[in-house]
Formats: structure tokens, sequence, C-alpha cells
């Protein structure tokens, strides 16, 4: 799990360590397991986010781990073109390269620690496919994508695309060097990471050496969620097992507890966790498909603006004409 990481920890910032007597440990409300599904034209997910309410989850409505598959040959997959309104989606690969094109002029190839975060706001139109060498060679393929809500003042916002390099991404140590954390999003300990968010949210990948425990400082006005990407290890002060694949939502507090087994279950050397929190928007919730509004009235529209075109064209195939040696010349 390559992701972005660095040779010697100790030369990162440090994060300061929770004062022992003051500091509130979040307790672990539940751990739930995420069933294995597959999604767009066929390729494996796990639905991180299955079985838990979503007043747990705000300002988050869905989150699939993509993979970890070592495709064959012909194998890798993606999705065709869809449409999305009302909130964000955020694209996080650790393995493999995945392709990202957009009706709003937003794209590109995201590989090892790479992000992409389309806000889709009032519509857009993308695509997510493997690229064509590697649907032709096969490879390791995995990463995460989250779905961001919106409060209702944001639901039709223009469309917005960035791009986040992993070399973007802050790094920063544990106070004892026994945890790497990547700051992809938000502010943890006064360092901030590269994603700009219309939502206030926070957003970490974090890796446990085996043995390790980390306290981690967290807003006492988000709410806190720890997916388990690869690994095993306890969560919260009481060391509640996790495992690949799980979900620990966490209570009131202000620090997150994580620790690594000594001897890991499976093939990962340490423990991956993805962290993230927000803070709740406290609205109605009307989501179907590919939309995520505040009322049916607001779905139907959607559906009917999808139907009649106004969420975006998908964009003209360019490519040379036959004998023609300009490049990109329009076929349409």
């Amino acid at each position: 799990m390559p992701a972005v990481t660095v040779e010697d920890i100790l030369v990162l910032p440090r994060i300061s360590e929770p004062d022992q007597a003051t500091a509130v440990d979040r307790p672990v409300l539940s751990v739930t397991t995420a069933p294995s599904a597959f999604e767009g034209e066929g390729f494996p997910v796990r639905r991180a986010f299955a079985g838990v309410e979503l007043q747990a989850l705000d300002p988050f409505i869905h989150m699939d781990q993509m993979g970890e598959v070592d495709y064959a040959p012909g194998e890798p997959k993606g999705t065709s073109w869809h449409p999305h309104r009302g909130f964000e989606t955020v694209t996080y690969i650790i393995d493999g390269v995945f392709r990202h094109q957009d009706s709003n002029g937003g794209g590109g190839l995201i590989t090892n620690g790479d992000t992409q975060w389309m806000t889709a706001g009032g519509g857009i139109l993308h695509i997510e496919e493997p690229p064509e060498d590697l649907v032709m060679s096969g490879g390791l393929f995995h990463g995460f994508q989250l779905w961001v809500n919106l409060p209702s003042r944001l639901k039709m916002a223009p469309p917005r695309y960035q791009d986040i390099r992993a070399g973007q991404v802050a790094l920063l140590s544990s106070a004892d060097g026994g945890a790497l954390v990547r700051v992809i999003a938000g502010e943890l300990d006064g360092n901030a990471g590269p994603g700009v968010t219309h939502t206030p949210i926070t957003l970490l990948h974090v890796t446990v050496e085996p043995g390790a425990e980390f306290r981690l400082p967290w807003r006492p006005d988000f709410n806190a969620l720890g997916y388990v990407l690869a690994g095993s290890g306890t969560v919260g002060a009481g060391r509640r097992p996790v495992k690949t694949g799980q979900l620990a939502v966490f209570g009131k507090g202000d620090v997150l507890t994580l620790g690594a087994q000594r001897i890991m279950d499976g093939p990962s050397e340490k423990l991956d966790v993805l962290v993230l929190g927000g803070q709740p928007i406290r609205e109605p919730v009307a989501a179907y498909g590919p939309f995520v509004m505040n009322t049916r009235a607001e779905l139907v529209r959607a559906f009917e603006d999808y139907q009649a075109g106004r969420l975006g064209t998908i964009p003209a195939v360019r490519r040379p004409l036959p004998n023609d040696p300009r490049p990109g010349h329009d076929v349409l």
C-alpha cells in the first residue's frame, strides 16, 4: 500500500500528544462490516457505510472501498458516463491508475496517493475508468470514493474540480513516530491539507506501525469515523478489535485512539485507517441513485433536468482523421 510515504518518519512535524488529564477519549459506538458488491461496469467494492444511520455519518452520504484487487489482463473496469447533483465526490487512489473526465472540463489520471475532488453542485456528467494500458496489462487496483453532502444553500453551486497530487498532501508523524498521517483535506493540529471543502471536514489516511498506539486529537464539534483499509488492530480506549473492511463510529469527545496489532491478520504489514469527520449539516436528505437533495420534489427535478440535457453534455471525442496529420482534430 504505497500511497505516499517517507523514508524517515522522524523528520516530519509531530502531532501534539493529547493531555492525559483533560482530553476526553471518544467511545466506540459501533463497528460494522462492509458488505461486498459490484459498481459501474462490474468492479468490486465494499460498501463502507452499509448499516449505519445517516445521522451518525452526516455530512457524509456514501463510501465505497474499490478493491483491493489484482486484475488479470483485460479485467480492469470502470463506469460509463453518469450524472450527479447536490454533493461532492472524493476519489483517492492508493494503488493503480484511474482516469476521470467530466462535462465541466475537469479530469485527468490519478495514481498512488492522488485525489480527485469533484463538486457536482447544480449538475455534472462524468466518467471514471482505467486507462487503456492498464486494461491491457492488468495489475493491482485499490482506492476509495467518498460522497460529501452539500448544505441546501450550496446544492446548486457551480461545479468545481480539484486535482490533488500525492506530493501536495500534508505528512505528519505521531508524537512517538509510530504512525504516519496524510492530511488530504481539512486541518489536524494546525496542519492543513490541500483539499478545499464546501462543508467543513477532515480527511486523513493513517498508517500505524505494528504494536503502536496513536491518540489522535479531534475537533469536538465534528463527528468521527474510522474505516480500516488494511490490517488489523483496535479502536477506542477500550481497544475494540477491528480489521480490514470494518467501520468504527465514535461518540463525543476530542481524542480518537487507534492501535495496530503486533502480528497482522492477513497479508498487510501495518494498520491503514481512513479517518474522517465533519460538521454535521443537520438538514433533510433525499437521495436516490446519483442525486442527493433535500426533498423528493428536488430529486424529481434533478431527473427531469438530466433527461432534458441540462446537467451537461458529454464532450466530443478527439482523435485524428484518417490521413489528417493535425493532432486532436474533432470527430463528432
